[in-house]
C-alpha cells in the first residue's frame, strides 16, 4: 500500500513508466534551456541581468528558469500559455459561446484549449516582438551590444523561435498531465525555479565569505523559509469539512440510518493559481514598459519602479489580484449549485439545512468565508518574504511566491503519486481473492 514507500513506486510498473516520462520530459525542458536564441551575445545579457537583481526582470526570470537571461529558444517560458488561459476563462464568463463550450463535457473542453493555443501562439508572438526591440537597445557593456546585427531579419527569426519555444513547451506541458504524473505546466515553473536553486546557493556563499551579506542575516532568511514551507504544507492540507447525512432506508421492516460522509471544502480551493495568475499579469505591462527606452517615455521608469517586487505599489496590486483569483477561480471550479443539486438528488442533506436553494446558500457562504482565509494565508505568504527578500538585498529572488509554488507543486504531486499507489493496492488486494462469499 501507500505505506511501501519510494520503493513501492518502482513496484508498478504504470506508476513507474509515468515518472519516469515526466523526468525525461523535464530533462529535455532542461535541454532546450542550453539552446540559445540566434544573433544574441548571452554573456553581455547576463551581465545585464545581474545587475537588474529584484526588478520585475529578475521575478520573469524566475519563472522562466533563467531562460530570459541566458536569451534561450525557452526566454518567454510558459507565462504566455498562462495569459491566454486568463483571457480565455474571463472571456468564458462574459461571452456566451464560451460559457456554453465550458457546458459541453470533454468536447467543449477540446474547443477552449485550441482557442488556448492559439491566443499562447499569438501573445508569444506579440511578446518575442517586443523583446527583439528591447535586446536591440540594450548595451550593458561600453562597446559591447547585445544584438550585433540588429534588424528585422533578427526580429523576425526571434519571433518564430521564441513563440516556437513556448508552444514545444505548452505542448511538453500537456504532455506531461496525459501521460505523466502532476500538473505539467506547474512542473515546468516548479523545474525552472528549482534549477536555479544550486547557483543562488553558491552565489550566497560567496558573497557571505566576502562579507558583502551578514551570515547571521541568512540563518534569519533560511528560519523564515522553514516557517513558511512548515505554514504552506499546513494550509495547504487545510479542509473545512461540512457534514452530510443521508435519508433513512427501510428494508422489509426494518429502518436502517442512512450513511454519514462529509463534504471536504479545502481552504486553498485554487491552489498556486492566483499567484502565478497575478504575477504573470503583472509582468506583462512591466515586460512592454521595460522594452522602451526611456529617452523615448521618461514616465516609463516610473511604471517600473512602481511595478518592482518589494515596493508599495506592486505588492498592493499584488495582494488584490490574488484575492480576486482566489474567489474567481474557485468560483469557477466549484459551484455550491451543482453540490446542492446533487446532494438532494441523492438523498443527502446538510443536518439543520434545508434541501436545495437554501444548502446552495450555505456551502456558498461557507465557500467564500474559506476562500478569504486562503486569499490571506497566499497574500501573507508570497508578499511578506518578498519584501523581506528585498530589504535584506538577497542576493537571489526566492520568496514566497516561489516557496508556494515549489512546495503547493511537489504536494499536489506527491498526493498523486499516493492516489496510485492506493488504488494500486486496492486492485491487488481484489485480485488476490481476499474478499470471499459465503459457502
Amino acid at each position: 500500500m501507500a505505506g511501501e514507500g519510494v520503493t513501492g513506486i518502482f513496484k508498478i510498473p504504470e506508476l513507474k513508466n509515468r515518472i519516469l516520462f515526466t523526468i525525461g520530459m523535464l530533462f529535455v525542458f532542461r535541454i532546450g534551456s542550453h539552446i540559445p536564441t540566434p544573433g544574441v551575445n548571452s554573456v553581455v545579457l547576463s551581465e545585464f541581468f545581474r545587475s537588474m537583481q529584484g526588478t520585475m526582470l529578475s521575478m520573469f526570470d524566475m519563472f522562466t528558469g533563467s531562460n530570459l537571461s541566458q536569451a534561450t529558444i525557452f526566454a518567454l517560458g510558459i507565462m504566455p500559455y498562462i495569459s491566454s488561459s486568463i483571457i480565455i476563462q474571463l472571456l468564458s464568463v462574459v461571452v456566451p459561446t464560451l460559457e456554453k463550450l465550458k457546458k459541453e463535457g470533454e468536447a467543449g473542453q477540446r474547443v477552449i484549449t485550441r482557442y488556448t493555443r492559439f491566443g499562447t501562439v499569438i501573445l508569444a508572438s506579440i511578446q518575442g516582438l517586443g523583446i527583439s526591440f528591447w535586446l536591440e537597445s540594450l548595451q550593458p557593456s561600453a562597446g559591447m551590444m547585445v544584438v550585433s546585427e540588429p534588424g528585422w531579419s533578427f526580429r523576425i527569426m526571434t519571433v518564430i523561435t521564441l513563440a516556437a519555444g513556448t508552444s514545444f513547451l505548452m505542448w511538453l506541458g500537456e504532455q506531461i498531465t496525459e501521460r505523466g504524473i502532476g500538473n505539467g505546466i506547474s512542473l515546468i515553473i516548479f523545474a525552472g525555479i528549482v534549477a536555479d536553486l544550486p547557483v543562488a546557493i553558491i552565489q550566497t556563499i560567496q558573497k557571505i565569505s566576502i562579507g558583502e551579506l551578514n551570515a547571521v542575516i541568512m540563518v534569519v532568511i533560511l528560519v523564515m523559509m522553514l516557517v513558511v514551507i512548515a505554514g504552506i504544507v499546513f494550509f495547504e492540507s487545510s479542509q473545512r469539512r461540512i457534514p452530510i447525512h443521508h435519508a433513512k432506508r427501510q428494508v422489509g421492516r426494518r429502518q436502517f440510518a442512512g450513511p454519514q460522509t462529509h463534504l471536504p471544502l479545502k481552504l486553498n480551493t485554487s491552489g498556486v493559481i492566483p499567484p502565478i495568475f497575478a504575477s504573470s499579469l503583472i509582468m506583462f505591462p512591466a515586460t512592454f514598459a521595460s522594452f522602451i527606452p526611456p529617452e523615448q517615455a521618461p514616465w516609463m521608469a516610473s511604471v517600473l519602479d512602481f511595478l518592482r517586487p518589494g515596493q508599495f505599489g506592486y505588492e498592493v496590486l499584488y495582494v488584490g489580484m490574488i484575492f480576486f483569483f482566489c474567489f474567481f477561480y474557485t468560483a469557477i471550479i466549484f459551484k455550491p449549485s451543482d453540490v446542492a443539486d446533487n446532494l438532494k438528488k441523492s438523498g443527502g442533506f446538510i443536518p439543520g439545512i434545508r434541501p436545495g436553494k437554501p444548502t446552495m446558500e450555505y456551502i456558498d457562504r461557507v465557500l467564500s468565508r474559506i476562500t478569504f482565509t486562503g486569499a490571506c494565508y497566499l497574500a501573507i505568504v508570497c508578499v511578506i518574504p518578498d519584501i523581506l527578500v528585498a530589504w535584506m538585498n538577497v542576493p537571489f529572488l526566492f520568496g514566497g511566491t516561489g516557496l508556494l509554488i515549489v512546495v503547493g507543486v511537489g504536494m499536489d504531486t506527491l498526493s498523486q503519486i499516493e492516489s496510485h499507489l492506493v488504488m494500486r493496492s486496492y486492485d491487488r488486494f481484489v485480485k488476490r481473492g481476499s474478499l470471499r462469499g459465503r459457502r
